[in-house]
């Protein structure tokens, strides 16, 4: 599992210009996934970005997570984190999970993050044509793969 997870002041994501989910502060998450993701890849994403210090504290630092924060979670299903430009220009998608693979993981993992937030996460429509739109935080933007845990 790839996330990409940016603090925002502010993000939001609409489909065909109906809004899907809408956050103040926190956190957006785009998450990939690939078919040999498991329940604890899910698990540790989850506990990774809500431990993740990256917002200020009273002096300035980079000291506090999203939950110490009461900040939101935005998630949205992103399979182009599996891009491979290895051969050429253009995009290959082969290591990104179909659908019928990666809807259920994404499904399972919002349900996580929200049990683990203690609120609902926000999220975008799986598989369709999203619009999104953020204000990037710092900008704050982390790269998180559960296959190479860093």
């Amino acid at each position: 599992m790839r996330v990409i997870v940016q603090r925002v002041s502010e993000a939001a994501v609409s489909v065909g210009g109906t809004l899907s989910g809408r956050i103040g502060a926190g956190l957006l998450v785009l998450a990939g996934f690939e078919d040999a993701d498991q329940d604890g890849d899910l698990d540790w994403m989850v506990q990774k970005l809500l431990r993740l210090r990256i917002f200020a504290d009273d002096v300035g630092v980079m000291n506090r997570s999203v939950t110490e924060t009461g900040g939101e979670v935005l998630a949205v299903s992103q399979f182009t984190l599996y891009a491979s430009t290895r051969k050429g220009n253009r995009p290959s998608w082969g290591r990104a999970a179909r659908g019928d693979i990666s809807q259920p993981l994404f499904e399972r993992f919002v349900a996580r993050l929200s049990t683990a937030l203690g609120r609902p996460v926000a999220t975008g429509v799986f598989g369709a044509d999203m619009q999104v739109s953020l204000v990037n935080d710092g900008p704050v933007t982390i790269a998180l793969d559960s296959r190479n845990p860093e």
